[in-house]
This record gives structure tokens, sequence and C-alpha cells, in this order.
């Protein structure tokens, strides 16, 4: 994982002694650091005031020296073309910054909101904004609207910072049938810098295999201590220990962040588990994504769920739409954390899928077993070797009966990118953008920063589709 997003504030003017006599540079230095130091970011200020290309390559220099992700230039006064035009053509991600002005009557004292316009219109001339953004900013260092917006892209920042140099260790390859996960881990470098790394689902097993009984025993303990076991047979918590223990094992020894692994079939033939119940622990416990059938892109997904939210999301199918009552029941019988579960709390049981309608019956494999609290929700997903955001809000509304066994909250009150959804343009969103079937559920509105993520990371992103009664090729991205 890569360290700690640090920004670079380059503060610009021609010679006045205007951004002295308003306190600019200090009020908004001392701004932004609090805003860094709550949101764990490092600032650089750099030394000088530029006023010309040259002055601002030197400032840029300084930047780059520093190890800076993010330059934003704060307008303290008029700022020369030059300036902006020198900072838009760099490989740096960029903000423009101004402040209002210190009275609205006499004569103009420092121009700033015209030198941020022009900064703007100049910024689009050497760089694809598209592709790669800048984002303005207008504000007194003091404003809430100000502080929210930085805040928004400090967060989104932070997020694409995380993906630089991620690793994901991917136990077993992608499960069978699953065709829609497939993606190009080369695509994948080279848009976001997340590396993969492939491991046999042999070394598992024989992980598994060779671990002391005394530590799985007592991780099987603390298990217990966090949910209730009901139903679950010791042998099958004794291999649910020993596989949590295994890909913890896996993941330290492989400096992983985070793990895509194939739980299904070849773990039901040897030794005849399934991992659900040890992925849930690992990100519930060690804040460890594990994504479920192999999916790369779900564990992605999953590490900027982390980086916004300091926690794990939860990797979920959109399972079954009630179209009459406008809920869609999000759900899964793998992972899952426990911390989302309601009042009820969470218990560990049988994975209630495999070996139902045989003798034995579904008894291989735990799972955890919780209903969501209500609330407001994100779900979301990076789509298209990394090429694509979907995003959406909803409400986790609780209702009975709750929906099947495993992980699952029934959701309303749909927003895609911000706009009113029904279920059925939910539904007809989905199927239209042919999104794949897995998506990570985050407590709270995380739209904002998800947004200027995907901005940041150049992702087409994925608007809603209006549920027709009929075939349009126009639905189809």
């Amino acid at each position: 994982m890569t360290t700690a997003l640090k920004i670079g504030l380059i503060r610009a003017s021609l010679p006045s002694y205007f951004p002295d006599k308003h306190n600019v540079w200090t009020k908004a230095e001392a701004a932004l650091g609090r805003l860094c130091a709550a949101l764990d970011v490092e600032l650089f200020v750099a030394p000088d005031v530029p006023m010309d290309a040259r002055d601002t390559v030197v400032a840029l220099d300084h930047c780059r020296a520093e190890g800076v992700d993010f330059v934003l230039l704060l307008h303290g006064g008029f700022t020369m073309g030059d300036v902006a035009r020198t900072i838009a053509a760099s490989s740096f991600r960029a903000g423009f910054w101004s402040v209002p002005e210190p009275v609205r009557t006499g004569d103009v004292q420092l121009n700033n909101f015209v030198s941020l316009n022009m900064s703007m219109s100049i910024a689009r001339l050497v760089r694809d904004l598209k592709t790669h953004p800048v984002q303005w900013y207008h504000g007194a260092p003091e404003s809430p609207d100000l502080t929210a917006r930085l805040t928004n892209t400090l967060r989104a920042l932070k997020a694409a910072k995380a993906l630089e140099g991620a690793r994901i260790g991917v136990v077993g390859g992608l499960a069978m049938t699953f065709y829609n996960m497939e993606v190009s881990t080369s695509a994948l470098r080279a848009r976001l810098g997340v590396e993969t790394a492939n491991h046999d689902m042999g070394e598992l097993t024989g992980r598994m295999a060779a671990l002391d009984a005394s530590r799985v025993q007592a991780e099987v303990a603390k298990m217990a201590q966090a949910a209730g076991v009901d139903g679950v047979s010791d042998a099958q918590m004794t291999l649910t220990g020993q596989a949590a223990l295994a890909l913890r094992d896996m993941a330290k020894d492989g400096g992983y962040d985070a793990l895509a692994v194939s739980d299904w079939p070849a773990l039901q033939d040897t030794p005849g588990m399934h991992p659900g119940a040890a992925f849930t622990w690992l990100e519930e416990v060690d804040q460890l994504p594990v994504a479920s059938e192999g999916d790369i892109l779900g564990a992605v997904t999953q590490l900027v769920a982390k980086s916004l939210t300091s926690q794990v999301g939860y990797l979920l199918d959109m399972t079954e739409p009630d179209l009459e009552a406008g809920q869609l029941l999000m759900w899964h019988g793998g992972g899952g954390p426990l911390y989302l579960a309601d009042d009820l709390g969470a218990k560990w049981i049988n994975h209630p899928m495999i070996g139902r309608g045989t003798p034995e019956g579904p008894i291989y494999g735990a799972i955890s077993d919780l209903v969501f609290r209500d609330g407001p929700t994100t779900v979301f997903r990076i789509a298209r070797d990394a090429s694509a955001l979907f995003q959406m809000n909803a409400n986790v509304s609780g209702r009975e009966p709750s929906g099947f066994t495993g992980c699952r909250g029934w959701l309303d009150g749909f927003q895609i990118d911000g706009e009113a959804a029904s279920l059925e343009d939910t539904v007809a969103t989905v199927m239209a953008h042919g999104l794949e079937h897995h998506f990570v559920l985050v407590p709270e509105d995380h739209a904002a920063p998800l947004a200027e993520f995907g901005a940041w990371t150049g992702m087409e992103t994925l608007t809603k589709r209006p549920y027709r009664h009929h075939l349009d090729a126009r639905d189809f991205s």
C-alpha cells in the first residue's frame, strides 16, 4: 500500500501587498492545514510565490521533490495566465482556488475570481479535462461550503492514492461460469496502479492443513464470542478457523491489501467446506477485503469503500426486485462483515445452499447470517477493467420477512448518480449497462467523493437508464 496522500499548496499573485494586508496566505494555510490534519493528509506549502511560467516550474519542481500528489493553486491576488497554464500542462492532478473580495466597494483589492475564471479557461486549452480534470474552488478559508468541496476532493484523492501500488492476492482464480467478472490485470495496473498475484487453491488448503490445532481453536473461540454458533458442527467451525488463519497468513506473506478467492466449487470437494464465515471474520476483524468468486474488481471496489469509510463494505448481489413494493433485496450467502447488523445481531450458520437436497442437508461451510440495520447507504461498483463507475444511493428499510438467509437488506429510495430512480429504472440501468452482479454496499451517503474519485481516475460515469416497455438501443452504453 502506498503512503499518505500529500498535497502541495502554491500561492500565486502579481506583485501586490493586498494578499498580505488581508491575510489571504495566513488564513488559507491555517484552514487547509486543519482540514488536512483531520483527514490524515500531508500538506506541503511551496516556499515562493510564482509570478510567471519560470517561477511556476520551480514551484512544481519543489512539489515533485516532496512527493506531492495534488497541486492546489491559490489565487491570492490576480495571477498571470502563465502560472495556470504551466500547472495545467503538468502531469499533476490539480485544483485552482480563489477567495472572495475582502470589500465589495471602492477599489478592487484582489481581483481573484476573474483570475480563477481565466485560469480554468486556460486549463481546457492545454489538458483534456474529461480525463485529466482540474477542480475549481471559490470561497473564504472558513467557508463551510468550501470546506465541504475540498473535503470531497481529498477523500476522492485518498481513494485513488489507496489503489496506487495496492496488491490483491487471487486465490484459485475466477470461479467457474462468471465470465462477466473477467478483468484485464494489465489494464487494471495501467489505470489504477493495482497489482495482482495468483495462488493455486492447493496452497490455501495446504496451509489450512498445516496449522497448529491450538491456534485454530483459539480463533474459533474468538468467532464464537463475536456471534452465536447456530447449528454449525465443530468440524465445520474448525475448517472455518483454518481458512481464516490461512488466508490471513497468505495476505501477510504476500503484502496483500485485499484478496479475491474462488470460494466454490473446489473447496467443497477438498476439504469439504465453504469459507464465507472466514471471509466475514477477516473483513470484520482484520479490515481485509475478501471478494468471493475470484472477483478482482469487487476487491478493488472494496478498497475504495475502505478508503472512504474506514470499514470494509458488503459485497452483495442484487438478488430480488419486489416490483410491487418498490424494494430491492441486496443479499449474499457468503462473506460480509458484522458491523451493520440490526438489533438482532449476527450468528454463524450452515451455508443454506451447499448440500441442500442431499441426505446430509446444507451442512458444508459456515456463513454469517444478519439483517442490515435501517439507514442510508451507498451502493457502487468499479466496472469494465476499471474504466467505468456505477453508483447509487438507497435506504435500507427493514421488512418482514427479512429476505433470504445470509447478509441482507431491503432497499428503497433509489438515486442513481444523484438522479431519482424507481426500482424499475434501477433494474433497467443495471441491465442496460451490463453491470457485473457484485456490488459493494456501505452505510451513509458517499456519492460526492465517489463521483469525484471517478473523475480523477478518468472513469466513465454509468448514468440512469429509464425503464421502458420496449427495446431502445440508446439505453445500452
